[in-house]
């Protein structure tokens, strides 16, 4: 079996983006590398004093998990020392991070993003990720700013996460399909396990936190009663699978075909979900795996980004799924999204 690592084949597409000269492939090999760092921790976080919280509350008014703050600190560190971004954005920092170092002040990129999706569940021994977008730098030189990051989702030249689960796999596309990787412990490299990645255009599942049903606009509680229907003729009832850590689901789906909805809430009328950290990147992967992505009206990678930590609700997943709980929006709620 002829195995392709993480790095073989970055450099093979490296043909596919002539005016990176290899700072693009470099990038993406920073980013491999610290994901392996933090999931050497999470594998052993239940034997280490590396569980539980901080006791500080980041800028999403969120308890902050030691993990959380260990997975922030090596992404930082592996794109600042590896230097191709003038500027990272964080979830788990209020401003951005230029990167002020000789190297850096002509860097072409900048990343933003959510260190450690799902950290709810590091306690539970439940699947956790990261998210990763790459955008070209807007400003001429020197140090990154906010600046840089006030670009629509279509602007995107990469993204990617990072799932830790029973396997680590680390999934990306630069906008010619999607790739899947999984870290192969025995030589601490990361594998080509599921090549040209494409997810069914329909699935058997939806993924959303009933618990919040009351509190959902009227489209998605029709949605949901229609996915809870016999019909034999379009293969209901479906199954619902909500794992609570947005990466797994949405991984889950994308391989096995399905919807995960994230949608407003009268507790949360603008959406929880972060359009710049989680929502794009997301959207980018899945729309290249033959999915779409939505706020419940409109493509999530055509919303203006206003602010950094901006909030959206989330429609995603398999296109005609999406479709339908687009259609039921459109037809049962009144809310502006």
């Amino acid at each position: 079996m002829n195995v392709k690592t993480l790095g073989q084949f970055i450099i093979e597409k490296q043909a596919d983006f002539p005016y990176a000269k290899g700072e693009l492939s470099r990038l993406l090999r920073d980013i491999g590398i610290a994901s392996k760092i933090v999931n050497r921790e999470v594998n052993k976080a239940g034997l280490a004093e590396i569980l539980g919280e901080t006791g500080h509350t980041n800028v999403q008014g969120e308890r902050v998990k030691k993990l959380d703050v260990f997975a922030n600190e090596q992404f930082i560190a592996a794109l600042k020392a590896g230097g191709e971004v003038c500027a990272i954005a964080s979830e788990e920092n209020e401003e951005v991070i230029p990167v002020d170092s000789e190297i850096s002040k002509s860097a072409k990129y900048v990343v933003a993003m959510d260190p450690l999706d799902g950290s709810s569940n590091i306690d539970v021994n439940v699947s956790v990720g990261t998210i990763f977008s790459i955008y070209r730098r807007t400003t001429l030189s020197g140090p990154g700013n906010i600046e840089d990051f006030m670009q629509r989702g279509t602007e995107q030249i990469a993204a990617g996460y990072v799932i830790y689960g029973s396997s680590c796999m680390l999934v990306y596309t630069t906008g010619k399909g999607v790739n899947g990787f999984t870290l192969d412990p025995s030589i601490g490299e990361f594998c080509l396990s599921h090549p040209n990645m494409q997810t069914p255009k329909k699935g058997k599942m939806y993924s959303i936190n009933e618990g919040n049903y009351l509190h959902f606009p009227d489209g998605v509680k029709k949605y949901i009663k229609y996915c809870q229907e016999e019909d034999a003729k379009t293969d209901r009832p479906y199954s619902s699978r909500y794992i609570g850590s947005g990466v797994a689901d949405i991984h889950r789906n994308l391989i096995n075909g399905g919807i995960y909805i994230y949608p407003t809430t009268t507790k949360s009328p603008k959406g929880k979900l972060r359009l710049l950290y989680e929502c794009n990147p997301l959207a980018f992967i899945v729309e290249q795996a033959g999915g779409k992505a939505s706020t419940g009206t409109q493509r999530i990678m055509e919303v203006p980004l206003k602010e950094l930590h901006q909030r959206t609700p989330l429609f995603i997943g398999s296109s005609e799924m999406v479709d339908m709980a687009t259609e039921f929006m459109s037809k049962f709620s009144t809310e502006k999204v």
